[in-house]
């Protein structure tokens, strides 16, 4: 069983934890519908990529109370 040698201190113990904090997101503006969006995805308003689409967005239908 590993049991440490001596105490580590906190100044020695927080210099390990320094890269272990998170980071910000880093969003794009989509070059096609201007949303925003994570970099090298396709854009989830839109469905572009690339500036080509990926994804086919279906219009919205609109359906009445009386055929629902």
């Amino acid at each position: 069983m590993a049991v440490q040698q001596n105490k580590v201190s906190k100044s020695r113990r927080n210099n390990r934890r320094s890269h272990d904090s998170l980071v910000a997101a880093n969003p794009n503006e989509c070059d096609n519908c201007g949303e925003l969006k994570r970099p090298h995805h396709v854009c989830p308003s839109c469905g572009q990529y690339a500036k080509r689409e990926v994804i086919a967005q279906v219009a919205e239908v609109d359906l009445d109370e009386d055929a629902a």
